[in-house]
Formats: C-alpha cells, sequence, structure tokens
C-alpha cells in the first residue's frame, strides 16, 4: 500500500486543527490598541500551538517520505497521533482563555507530552516495517530531541502549579529546539 492516503489524510487533519485553533480566537471589543491586551494569552497560546503544529506537520512530512510502503499499524499508529493533535486546539483554548492558570497548563503539557509519545510510537512502527536496514532510523540516529523534550514536557507540567508562565516558557523552549532546522532525513534522500 502507497503513502498518498496517509499524506492526505494527515495533512487535512494537521490544517484542520490549525483552523480550529484560528477559528476560536475572538476578536476584542473596541478599536483601540490597547483593546489588544485582553487577548493576548489566547494570541499567545494561538502562536505557540501553531508552531507546535507546524513542527510535527513538518517531521511527519519527512519521516512519511522514508516510506515505500503501508502497513496497518502505521495506519493506526498514524491515527493515534493525530488523535493527540487533534485535542491541541482544545487545551491551547483553555489555556489562552483562563491566562495561563495552572491546571489547564498542565494539561496542554500533558497533551504535547502524549504527542510526543504518539510520534515516538508511529516512528518506532515505521523503524520495524522497514526491517534492519530502515532509512528512518539511519537518519534519526540517537534522536536527543526526541529524548529530552518528554523531560521538559514533564517538568513544565509540575512547575505550572507554582509558575505557570515558567512553564510556558519550557514549552517555548521545546518548540524552538525542534524549529532548529533538522536535515537528517532530508540528507537521506538526497543521497
Amino acid at each position: 500500500m502507497g503513502t498518498t492516503r496517509l499524506e492526505a489524510f494527515s495533512d487535512g487533519m494537521i490544517a484542520i486543527f490549525a483552523t480550529i485553533m484560528v477559528l476560536e480566537m475572538k476578536v476584542p471589543h473596541g478599536e483601540a490598541l490597547h483593546d489588544l491586551i485582553a487577548v493576548y494569552p489566547v494570541f499567545l497560546s494561538y502562536v505557540l500551538s501553531y508552531v507546535y503544529l507546524g513542527i510535527y506537520w513538518s517531521n511527519h512530512h519527512h519521516m512519511v517520505h522514508t516510506l515505500k510502503r503501508v502497513t496497518g499499524g502505521i495506519l493506526w499508529a498514524n491515527l493515534h497521533l493525530m488523535f493527540w493533535l487533534s485535542l491541541i486546539p482544545f487545551t491551547t483554548g483553555w489555556m489562552g482563555e483562563n491566562h495561563f492558570a495552572p491546571v489547564p497548563t498542565a494539561v496542554y503539557g500533558a497533551v504535547l507530552l502524549m504527542c510526543a509519545i504518539a510520534y515516538y510510537i508511529l516512528q518506532t512502527v515505521i523503524i520495524r516495517a522497514q526491517g534492519d536496514g530502515s532509512v528512518l532510523k539511519r537518519a534519526i540516529g540517537g534522536d536527543w530531541k526526541g529524548k529530552y523534550s518528554p523531560l521538559f514536557y514533564i517538568t513544565a507540567m509540575v512547575v505550572a502549579f507554582r509558575w505557570p508562565l515558567l512553564s510556558l516558557a519550557l514549552y517555548g523552549a521545546v518548540a524552538a529546539i525542534w524549529l532548529v532546522p533538522d536535515r537528517r532525513i532530508e540528507r537521506f534522500h538526497e543521497a
């Protein structure tokens, strides 16, 4: 089975998640610049989540391009990832609307953690399906980003109950780490 349907489905789902997030943002009442201050938590949450969706979309795109065929296990692991990504708009809105209150901020981190775990599961299923000569396995190597990100999420979730803005900074730090261009998989396609 080819990868076309998996790619199209995943691309469509991630586009829907981003659209839901932007539609949840309410226009401020008033026409002055200071009226925007009231919506800054919602906007900041949206920006962070949009960056996360972009990171997942980009990495998913590269990962899927290592596939020659799709198995049932890959389809289910991909659906598992899409499920957790689908919760990002909800937790984004909840966190932003409540001005980064501890519980919504911690739950946001829990969803990010589950997205990371689901991505790791999908990556593992793909590597198993590719066998000993897995292009993906050779490309990702030690995957330090994938190993340390969950630790940042867990730390941020705990910190959220005392210092929610520090928690938000940790989520931003993980996003910044992943924003640095990673050409590992691209190099294997070029070879």
